[in-house]
């Protein structure tokens, strides 16, 4: 199959309280691979092996590729663990070499809007990153609390706004459905 142009390629954010920001930007990857185009998906602060998205991706393959930079484990936003931090890092790393040297036509960068509210990872260098995006390549960030700053330079910004969720009534997370 031979791949599809994204033309320029944008900058996309999704934010909000409510429930979708991922699954909304793996949908995308999976609508994206049934074009012949490569994905690459970084999760920040996460890193629990029970995410059926894990195996999902493996089905795409070598259309999406999917990697976790962080633990299993909830951040301490006042304080967070340093090996939260160099999780963080090692996954920013990735996402820096990824979208400079052109290694997908799809970047994801999972929960980022949370690793910067959090204190994982700058602002600044996030922005930077993102100013320096390639032609042709999409640049999606996921996560609650997406900085003004980086809401400013996308061309596109959904915020996920819950009206009511079934966690309230004390469901928990269901395989398929949250993890």
């Amino acid at each position: 199959m031979k791949p599809k142009t994204i033309g320029k390629g944008t900058i996309q954010v999704y934010t909000g309280n409510g429930k979708g920001k991922t699954t909304a930007s793996l949908g995308l990857t999976v609508r994206a691979a049934g074009h012949g185009l490569r994905s690459v998906i970084i999760q920040f602060m996460k890193g629990w092996i029970d995410y059926g998205e894990l195996r999902g991706v493996e089905m795409l393959s070598p259309f999406v590729e999917l990697h976790q930079a962080g633990r299993d484990t909830f951040v301490n936003r006042e304080n967070p663990d340093p090996e939260d931090i160099r999780l963080a890092r090692e996954g920013w790393e990735l996402a820096k070499k990824t979208i400079l040297e052109r290694k997908a036509d799809i970047v994801v960068l999972d929960e980022i809007n949370c690793a910067v509210d959090f204190g994982l990872l700058p602002v600044s260098e996030v922005l930077d990153l993102l100013r320096r995006k390639p032609d042709g390549m999409e640049i999606v960030l996921t996560g609650r609390g997406a900085p003004e700053e980086i809401i400013a330079v996308a061309d596109l910004v959904t915020e996920m706004k819950e009206i009511k969720h079934y966690y309230d009534k004390g469901l928990d997370a269901r395989i398929g459905i949250e993890r």
